[in-house]
């Protein structure tokens, strides 16, 4: 893992797309691939990514996280949530993934690497199951994720540790 050839930003999508709404952080990065982005940002489809996600986000000073997440709204609702509020949830996690997202985490805090900054951008799902397709709410969501990813990467930040470190 050598921090200084990573760029600092990550933005991660996790899901599968064979699962209809699991798919929307997937797809999300594939739209912000179509998009500018500012310097130093990095896209990566993470699939279903487990503890293997931890090579991808050593040493970054931003992680964003985009995911479906179940958090007991109506389907296309958006959330902004910390790595906190996922190991807070009584009961389990929010995120279809937050399982491998979590260890992923843990791991990289272990080994000294965490990125300075996760944050994690979720969409409810309406159908979590065999499809190609967004449902209809999911969909009209996306553009929403996209802009909000977009408005995290413009937020002005404070020197990163990994950065004064160095």
């Amino acid at each position: 893992m050598n921090d200084s050839t990573r760029l600092p930003q990550l933005v991660l999508g996790i899901g599968n797309i064979l699962r209809g709404d699991d798919g929307v952080g997937v797809r999300a990065v594939e739209a912000l691939a179509r998009l500018h982005l500012p310097d130093g940002v990095e896209l990566i489809d993470g699939g279903t990514g487990g503890a293997d996600l931890v090579d991808y986000i050593a040493g970054r000073r931003l992680l964003i996280v985009l995911d479906a997440v179940d958090a007991g709204g109506n389907p296309g609702d958006l959330f902004r949530l910390l790595p906190e509020d996922l190991l807070a949830r009584e009961g389990g996690g929010l995120s279809l993934h937050d399982v491998g997202l979590m260890e992923s985490l843990h791991m990289a805090q272990l080994l000294g690497c965490e990125p300075d900054e996760t944050v994690i951008f979720g969409v409810q799902p309406q159908t979590v199951r065999l499809d190609l397709e967004l449902s209809t709410p999911v969909a009209d969501a996306l553009p929403k994720l996209v802009d909000a990813a977009l408005a995290e990467l413009q937020t002005p930040r404070p020197v990163a540790q990994h950065a004064a470190a160095q």
